[in-house]
């Protein structure tokens, strides 16, 4: 297995995330491979490390000055062995080959975890919403979407949203698909609830990772009532981290974005919760406004030379990281612990670097990793490409209690393969052989494609 990882870093040596990615997953999944000689022969390690499709293109549009700017657009199908790709389109500075390539490599499990018929894939563009005018995310999107369209369909591949890309962006990429192809399809999901939305999309991956830490907790007895929680994250992930955990009677007491973090002591209530998504969702502004409105919570700017984030350094039950990849290493995990923290949901995908991941395993913790505790978002686009099957529409409750039996399911399975191999408890081996199993008895079914 050594070898194999070896190869795939020797052939694209500059992509870190992805290789972190790989490194963990074939490291969980090393008892399955041995017990399966098939799997081996089969050449299924080298197989799932290699997407099945990369796109790349350049993404010409003009500014309201009217000056053309050129980004670079990509889509990684890295597996469709159980169904369409399925996975978001991220705009942001920091997109590149090997974060897209990570996060399509991570959707591919998830998306089998789900037990829904959807393959995993990712993309987006180096484009950077923020500052830009509606127009020009307009003209930025259409663009996009001017190549994008001849890779996608409801039955190839169906897009959603991820950092950068909410329900503005979803309107203006479906808007140009439907013009381009004279079609009315459910291509995209994260649309808007009149036009072929779910009900309970935006809140999926928020509820859903409070969910999965729900039933974590059920194993030793106990319930979110009472617990402190620390939430990174000021966008959709984050904001309806901590919604659901107010309705689960817990305190959740900070928020952040990439310039910062609140540290509000006293709890983020309903009131202030709802300000604080008038504050990103509307206005667009920077967290530090929260504590402009109220003072009694503390704003802390945030200090890369710092090599830790003080976030995670509050007294606290539950963390739920909702921000992004890589934001608690080894010294923010060590915080954690010695703060009391004895549950880690990750609302972000894969926002804990390995040596984070070590010390939660060694010390016990609760610990969903991502491709579990976040698999809500996609589990209800996976409800929403059925609604557009189907031509209906299901009720709040009805998606709410769907999305609350397949993160329960998610648990179910993620227990039972790691008591299988001898992990019990270790809910990042039992995610990753559960999804992996699925994945390659598809591929040996469907022959050498």
């Amino acid at each position: 297995m050594e070898d194999i990882v070896e190869q795939i870093i020797g052939r694209d040596p500059e992509q870190k995330e992805f290789h972190q990615a790989v490194k963990e997953v074939f490291e969980s999944v090393r008892p399955v491979v041995e017990a399966n000689p098939e799997y081996r022969k089969a050449k299924i390690l080298e197989r799932l490390a290699e997407p099945e499709r990369v796109i790349v293109f350049r993404v010409p549009w003009l500014d309201d000055e009217g000056n053309p700017q050129v980004n670079r657009g990509f889509r990684i199908e890295m597996n469709s062995a159980i169904g369409p790709y399925k996975g978001g389109l991220r705009f942001h500075p920091s997109v590149n080959m090997s974060i897209l390539k990570f996060l399509a490599f991570e959707q591919v499990f998830k998306n089998a975890l789900t037990t829904l018929p959807m393959g995993g894939g990712k993309g987006g563009s180096d484009f950077d919403p923020k500052g830009k005018s509606d127009n020009e995310v307009m003209r930025f999107c259409q663009s996009f979407m001017c190549e994008l369209y001849r890779h996608i369909g409801p039955n190839t591949d169906v897009p959603a949203g991820d950092i950068g890309v909410g329900a503005r962006e979803i309107g203006f990429l479906f808007g140009m698909y439907k013009r381009l192809k004279n079609e009315f399809t459910g291509v995209l999901t994260g649309k808007s609830l009149n036009w072929g939305g779910s009900l309970i999309r935006p809140e999926a991956t928020g509820y859903g990772s409070v969910y999965f830490a729900a039933n974590m907790l059920k194993t030793r007895g106990k319930t979110l009532e009472g617990l402190t929680c620390l939430v990174s994250g000021s966008g959709n992930v984050a904001q309806y981290t901590v919604e659901k955990l107010l309705d689960m009677g817990a305190t959740p007491v900070t928020l952040s974005d990439s310039s910062g973090y609140v540290y509000d002591e006293a709890g983020i209530d309903a009131e202030k919760l709802e300000y604080a998504k008038r504050l990103k969702n509307i206005k667009r502004g920077r967290i530090a406004e929260y504590a402009e409105k109220y003072p009694q919570a503390v704003y802390t700017a945030s200090d890369p030379a710092l090599g830790h984030n003080p976030l995670w350094n509050h007294p606290a039950d539950c963390a739920f990281p909702s921000a992004t990849q890589n934001e608690i290493n080894g010294t923010d995990a060590q915080h954690l612990i010695d703060n009391g923290v004895f549950l880690v949901s990750e609302g972000a995908n894969m926002p804990t670097t390995p040596e984070g991941v070590d010390l939660f395993l060694d010390k016990g913790l609760l610990y969903g990793p991502g491709k579990a505790a976040n698999a809500g978002g996609v589990s209800v686009s996976g409800l929403e490409m059925t609604q557009n099957s189907m031509r209906l529409s299901w009720t709040r409750k009805e998606v709410d209690e769907r999305l609350q039996i397949i993160m329960r399911r998610i648990h179910e399975a993620c227990v039972a393969s790691a008591d299988q191999y001898g992990l019990s408890g270790n809910y990042v081996a039992g995610a990753n052989i559960s999804g992996f199993v699925k994945v390659v008895e598809a591929m040996l079914d469907q022959g050498l494609v």
